[in-house]
């Protein structure tokens, strides 16, 4: 079970959620990256590699016996904050078309380099359960 937490009075933030209250079997997952099962990326597109990277969360979740609406938190890398802010609506459909209309908790750095070198985005993600 999962609650959303929104102090009185602010404003609802759009495309997450400021907090997340969860019970039940906690699943944790490393930075995934836009490549795909092989480790290849297929695109050097940003919206391309956010949907890939998407897809790798809902994958290994399913290994857990879990999915999309169980992530309570995830953490975006990007290299180009700019490409995400300015592409902000497709990412929002690509975001949807995965994940659904479930918003964790999120936070959003820029970093100056991804380990791999043709990765514009990491996302790591956690995910609960309910007993």
């Amino acid at each position: 079970m999962w609650k959303v937490l929104q102090p009185a009075g602010w404003m609802s933030p759009k495309g997450y959620s400021n907090g997340i209250e969860a019970r039940g079997r906690q699943i944790y997952l490393a930075g995934m990256v836009g490549w795909n099962g092989q480790g290849q990326f297929e695109t050097d597109d940003f919206i391309g590699q956010c949907r890939q990277t998407l897809q790798n969360i809902v994958a290994t979740l399913a290994c857990a016996d879990a999915g999309p609406q169980h992530i309570v938190r995830m953490t975006w890398y990007v290299k180009d904050k700019r490409e995400y802010l300015l592409r902000g609506r497709e990412l929002g459909v690509a975001y949807q078309e995965v994940i659904g209309r479930h918003y964790p908790a999120m936070a959003l750095v820029q970093v100056a380099d991804l380990v791999e070198d043709r990765a514009l985005v990491e996302i790591e993600a956690t995910a609960v359960v309910p007993d």
